[in-house]
């Protein structure tokens, strides 16, 4: 066994052991789920055939124990177990989602039990502190030193204000701008504790955009899209997807044309090219383009204006514009080579 892994397990049935009553082991074992699954308040009182209520005072009652055994060092495998989450903590900037941390203890991926007896351990070590999960927060672990669940919680939702403020995905040195911490890591462990965040590609927004947590395909060809910062075609998008990051990348190269199609944030701009609409580009045909710029011009416009207008919002060849100019119930020719609308 690795040796993390036998100094975690040791301090574990260390600290069972200060627990004098079977049932009482039996409670926190199952409400922490230190043999794999947790359970609720509810589900253990009826093993039992004692109220919820009463669980509840009972889980409180330990945890309290347990705290004071651990301020008088009556748990003599704590402390090693607490070095190796303050060191790996320390590495991580001072806190961590529980799956980041025990992912990295153990240098793998850790099960279930692993993550929960870490957060066992974290509950009443005097040197660490926990964030309780709910809607907002993941489980989280950081170093009593640097702050209890409070400020933490504190600090995780300064980020999302600022982010929310700056309506738009931020890296982590542009946040660090705005915030007072030692190191742009620090601010990704803090940040990373919150489930209303999400990060891609280097930069961190709200979870609810997808710029930095795309759902579906149309989203995740929008971030493709804004990531090259320049049009691409539709197979090539697909390949792309299919090299991402994105939890789900299986896509086919028919249904990536098929939702460019449908969304108005893409814009068809040649054989099989797409842009975002958000650089400029329009829909409509060639003629429709070409009658857009004249009518905006105060006076007729070259032939060569007019092509460099049009190439600048379509990857098409020159001919073809010029043949649509050509158009005589749509544009009138003024002079040797000027054009307005007819």
């Amino acid at each position: 066994m690795d040796q993390n892994a036998e100094i975690l397990k040791k301090a574990i049935s260390g600290s069972l052991e200060i627990i004098e009553q079977d049932r009482e082991k039996e409670i926190i074992s199952r409400r922490f789920g230190l043999n794999g699954t947790k359970e609720t308040l509810e589900q253990i009182g009826e093993m039992l055939s004692i109220t919820r209520e009463r669980v509840r005072q009972l889980e409180k009652a330990i945890l309290i124990r347990l705290q004071i055994s651990a301020e008088e060092n009556q748990i003599p495998e704590l402390a090693a177990a607490e070095k190796i989450l303050i060191r790996n903590l320390t590495e991580t900037g001072r806190v961590a989602r529980l799956s980041d941390l025990a992912d990295k203890v153990y240098g793998r991926k850790a099960t279930a039990s692993e993550k929960t007896g870490i957060y066992f351990i974290a509950t009443f070590a005097k040197n660490l502190t926990i964030v309780e999960e709910n809607d907002k927060y993941h489980a989280a672990i950081g170093i009593t030193e640097y702050g209890d669940s409070k400020v933490i919680r504190a600090r995780v939702d300064e980020i999302v204000k600022i982010l929310k403020e700056n309506k738009a995905p931020m890296t982590l040195d542009e946040l660090d701008n705005k915030l007072d911490y030692e190191h742009p890591d620090h601010i990704k462990a803090v940040a990373s504790i919150s489930k209303l965040l999400a990060s891609l590609n280097g930069l961190w927004g709200l979870a609810k955009w997808p710029s930095v947590n795309p759902k579906n395909i149309r989203d995740k060809i929008f971030v493709i899209l804004e990531m090259k910062k320049e049009p691409m075609h539709f197979s090539d998008i697909a390949k792309e997807i299919k090299e991402s990051s994105f939890k789900r990348k299986n896509v086919t190269i028919q249904a990536i044309h098929n939702e460019l199609i449908k969304d108005s944030r893409f814009v068809l701009i040649g054989r099989g090219i797409y842009a975002l609409s958000s650089w400029g580009y329009k829909k409509g045909t060639i003629s429709e383009i070409i009658r857009s710029i004249l009518e905006k011009s105060d006076e007729p416009m070259t032939r060569e204006e007019i092509v460099k207008q049009v190439l600048k919002v379509r990857k098409v060849k020159e001919t073809t514009i010029l043949l649509n100019l050509q158009n005589k119930k749509l544009f009138k020719k003024v002079d040797k080579n000027l054009f307005t609308l007819a």
